[in-house]
């Protein structure tokens, strides 16, 4: 995925701030935003068929934890890295994660392609920060910009971030997937006004 140079350095100028405040935090301010992102996850995927979401396994300094994972509910899927390329495979929760490529998490059933995403109602997206636009600020491998190509146009995507990582907008590219919703620990869900995708 291409950015302009101008974008992606402007991008790039956000990661080192927002990843060092992410690394100050202590273990129990990062277990009480895990526990309240999850408070607010839970209620809006509970009535879904299982299968129909998707998320992430948070890497230890992103916001949500375990929690995260337990509050997607049964037969979510989650995120499978390649040993090669950068296309996301699925597989579904099974109780147990093992470290992957990078030393992520992930579930050790049968592999599902990309294009399983699309089969999710709501996907819950991993970011450094978003933007009250619905735009989005990944760590800038382009996994997750390749991997929403696949989810079903009217997927609810929503990022979980840390209060202070929403911002008024992040830098932007028109191929660029904006999400609908944000779950913030303080603010909760938050809807962002953003249309579906055609």
């Amino acid at each position: 995925m291409g950015a302009s140079p101008d974008l992606a350095r402007c991008k790039a100028d956000l990661r080192p701030g927002l990843l060092a405040a992410r690394a100050a935090r202590s273990g129990t301010e990062r277990a009480a935003a895990a526990r309240a992102l999850a408070a607010h996850l839970r209620p809006r995927l509970a009535g879904l068929a299982p299968g129909r979401v998707a998320g992430h396994v948070p890497a230890a300094d992103e916001p949500g934890g375990p929690d995260l994972v337990a509050a997607l509910g049964p037969d979510a899927l989650l995120p499978v890295v390649p040993p090669r390329g950068r296309v996301l495979s699925w597989a579904r929760v099974s109780g147990e994660l093992v470290p992957g490529r990078y030393g992520l998490l992930e579930p050790v059933g049968p592999r599902l392609g990309p294009e399983a995403l699309g089969g999710a109602a709501v996907v819950v997206v991993p970011a450094l920060a978003v933007g009250c636009d619905g735009t989005r600020l990944g760590r800038g491998a382009g996994y997750y910009d390749r991997a929403l190509l696949h989810a079903a146009p009217d997927a609810v995507l929503v990022g979980v971030v840390l209060d202070e990582e929403l911002l008024p907008t992040i830098p932007a590219e028109p191929h660029d997937v904006r999400l609908h919703a944000v779950v913030t620990p303080s603010g909760g869900w938050r809807d962002l006004g953003v249309a579906a995708r055609s």
